[in-house]
């Protein structure tokens, strides 16, 4: 089945991407985004990263810039809450959601259920605490936990634009370069296991957990 967004008159699609920590939003769905941009000439994203302090913000800002270049972008918002304890600050994190609640997206794209990262988890709880009514795609983020599960839904890349996303993955994250799965290879033998799960042309694909759809 193919999904197709679509939106009557002039007004822009509202994509709403909501990471835990820099490079969550780009790791999960970076070539997504960069197709949307391809396929839809109207855009709005709305760009949240909840972990987001130092050197760490710079570069959550530069990825968001990156990723939707060619469309319109509110924020980014960063925000500073330690990396690793958004659980046990958790009405403080609720309340940064009951504040996005005004965006109305079209689509959210967040984190994994079971991602083995609690912030991770939280995150995704709280946006389907928040957005009831609306398409929520959970993006994955492949990890030393081996926490990678059976997503339902894909959406096939063509080679370039995976590309694109390593390339502008190592650019922007300096900073997490320094860990040994922070390389191209990692990124695109994923994209290529997922094409390959859902008869990808080009090979590539980036999939997704839907836990709701109305068609």
């Amino acid at each position: 089945m193919k999904l197709c967004l679509a939106r009557e008159g002039s007004d822009p699609i509202n994509i709403l991407c909501l990471g835990a920590h820099p490079d969550d939003i780009e790791i999960g769905c970076g070539g997504t985004l960069l197709q949307l941009k391809k396929t839809y000439q109207k855009l709005k994203f709305h760009w949240v990263v909840f972990s987001a302090c130092g050197v760490r913000g710079a570069e959550a800002r530069r990825g968001a810039q990156l990723f939707t270049k060619g469309a319109t972008l509110e924020g980014p918002v960063t925000k500073e809450f330690r990396d690793g304890f958004l659980p046990f600050v958790g009405a403080e994190v609720k309340s940064v959601f009951e504040e996005l609640k005004s965006i109305g997206p079209d689509v959210v794209f967040t984190h994994y259920g079971k991602d083995a990262h609690q912030d991770h988890r939280l995150l995704s709880e709280l946006t389907w605490n928040t957005f009831r009514n609306h398409l929520i795609l959970e993006y994955e983020i492949p990890k030393y936990d081996g926490d990678l599960g059976k997503p339902s839904v894909f959406l096939p890349l063509d080679s370039e634009t995976c590309k694109t996303k390593a390339r502008h993955l190592l650019e922007t994250f300096e900073s997490q370069r320094v860990k040994p799965w922070f390389e191209e290879s990692t990124f695109l033998s994923l994209l290529r296991l997922r094409g390959m799960e859902c008869n990808s042309p080009s090979g590539y694909a980036e999939a997704f957990y839907c836990r709701k759809l109305v068609l």
